[in-house]
């Protein structure tokens, strides 16, 4: 893939730095699905590129509402990243725009676990409690052309276009269309703000990137997001992985924000879990359709039942519970196939160990997509080691044994993080 001209860029610049720049050490990030990442260098200044790839265009304006939504940030005293450059193509040859770096991480399972970021973990939910809080101040009028959006009814158009279904996730849709509580009020949503969306230094919380979902919304959504299980990232506490829901909400309340109905926040916290369902979903589509070939869309699609099994958790711990404690499938023993020993299943062990024990010490760009090809081996092993079982129930226990299935060969550590919470307890 080809990289952004450095004579481009430095041209592009001269007019906001007042004067000619070299631009040196140009990399790319890793990370990003729809946008790329670029660090570099000009004159004195560190700075980051985020641009649409070559060919693959994202809405036009899209650049210009990713920008003043940090800018409006700025303004307001929020930790966004200073924007100095925004363009609709015109200059850098594909839309993007350039910010000055922030120093920090943004891998969350090194904010979650490296002692370098202990003190940050202790006040990072009330970091993000109060961010919210300002960012749901902002007058919208501060970001012109942020699009109002309906988060329930397209739901079910995206799930309609994948050519797979989910008895959970249709169940769970119905239940948000019963329970949908009345808007809490219209404001400025960061819509993706979670680990991995933010800059976190060794004692605070830094910025907020990746703003491509800015919209008007309910504030909710970004409150749920933020307490969705899929970012805590094995950990175990409710928001992140480092707090307790309470603590979140009590930051944004005494922040200035909006008092939280309880109740309403448990239906944004289904809402978003079932939206991170079907983007799994989706996602295993593109590789499946041939549109965008990649080992982690495939991957990801098999994530989807940590997500039903999360939904799971949410409208039906009883059923939860229950399935755990039935019976589990008896796993069929290896038998040698007509073709010989090694089996399939040894096959792939060996290959799996290969992955794990050689490929992915050696580190380096391929790291990543060794330990992602070493995970799907293992699905695949645990996939031939069981029957398949019928179960044509349409309970919320029937469907929690569906899962737990599932779980059992997609992601039996997800089993393992299953949590049981009083119905009092429950947010």
């Amino acid at each position: 893939m080809s990289g952004p001209a450095p004579e481009q860029l430095a041209a592009a610049l001269e007019p906001v730095l007042g004067a000619p720049v070299e631009v040196c050490d140009l990399r790319r990030l890793t990370g990003g699905a729809s946008r790329e990442t670029w660090a570099f260098r000009a004159g004195d200044d560190e700075l980051i590129l985020r641009r649409d790839p070559p060919k693959r265009p994202s809405a036009p304006g899209a650049m210009r509402l990713e920008a003043d939504a940090m800018r409006a940030c700025g303004r307001a005293g929020l930790r966004a990243p200073e924007v100095l450059l925004d363009d609709d193509g015109t200059r850098l040859g594909t839309a993007g725009l350039v910010m000055r770096r922030v120093p920090g991480e943004t891998i969350a399972r090194r904010i979650l676990r490296d002692e370098e970021f202990a003190e940050a973990r202790r006040t990072l939910v009330g970091d993000l409690g109060r961010f919210l809080a300002g960012l749901h101040a902002l007058d919208p009028a501060e970001v012109p052309g942020l699009e109002d959006r309906d988060m329930l009814r397209p739901l079910k158009a995206s799930y309609d276009r994948i050519p797979d279904s989910s008895r959970t996730i249709e169940k769970a849709y119905d239940w948000l269309v019963e329970n949908e509580p009345p808007r809490s009020a219209t404001v400025v949503v960061h819509g993706d703000l979670r680990l991995g969306n933010v800059i976190v230094g060794p004692g605070e919380l830094e910025a907020v990137i990746d703003w491509e979902l800015v919209h008007l919304g309910d504030p909710l959504e970004d409150l749920a997001w933020l307490c969705v299980k899929a970012w805590r990232f094995g950990a175990r506490p409710e928001v992140a992985g480092l707090g307790t829901i309470e603590e979140l909400v009590s930051a944004y309340e005494l922040a200035g924000g909006r008092p939280v109905d309880r109740e309403a926040l448990r239906w944004w916290l289904v809402n978003r879990t079932l939206f991170w369902g079907i983007g799994c979903m989706g996602q295993a589509s593109f590789h499946l359709s041939g549109a965008v070939r990649s080992i982690d869309l495939a991957a990801v699609g098999r994530r989807a039942s940590e997500q039903e099994w999360d939904l799971l958790e949410l409208l039906a711990p009883d059923a939860v519970q229950a399935a755990l404690a039935a019976p589990m499938p008896e796993a069929r023993p290896d038998e040698a196939a007509p073709y010989g020993r090694p089996t399939a299943r040894e096959l792939l062990e060996a290959v799996r160990e290969l992955l794990t024990d050689e490929v992915v010490p050696l580190g380096g760009p391929v790291t990543y997509q060794a330990r992602v090809a070493a995970s799907v081996l293992g699905i695949v092993e645990r996939e031939l080691a069981r029957p398949p079982v019928e179960r044509p129930g349409d309970s919320w226990y029937d469907l929690a044994l569906v899962v737990r299935d599932k779980l059992a060969v997609n992601s039996p550590r997800h089993l393992e993080r299953t949590e049981t919470v009083a119905p009092e307890d429950r947010p």
